[in-house]
């Protein structure tokens, strides 16, 4: 089990799990959720490591490994922490 934690509320993910639906509810904006308008950009402070690696759409839309759009993230294991 995983950790995800949104603006320090943590929030458990099974491992290799997606963290769309727990960042759209703890309040991450979303519109497309294809990763093409960039509404659901988060920080990660914390944890990068454990996050899948940058998608191509990713890449294309400039993110780095701070710098990610939750749609597209699948957090692997461990703690991740984010702000958005």
């Amino acid at each position: 089990m995983a950790t995800l934690y949104i603006n320090g509320i943590p929030h458990n993910i099974t491992d290799g799990e997606s963290i769309s639906v727990t960042c759209e509810q703890a309040g991450v904006p979303f519109n497309c959720n294809s990763g093409i308008c960039g509404s659901c950009i988060i920080e990660v402070l914390e944890g990068e490591e454990n996050l899948n690696t940058l998608t191509d759409d990713e890449l294309e839309f400039g993110c780095t490994p701070k710098k990610r759009l939750s749609c597209l993230c699948q957090i692997t294991s461990g703690e991740v922490k984010i702000t958005f």
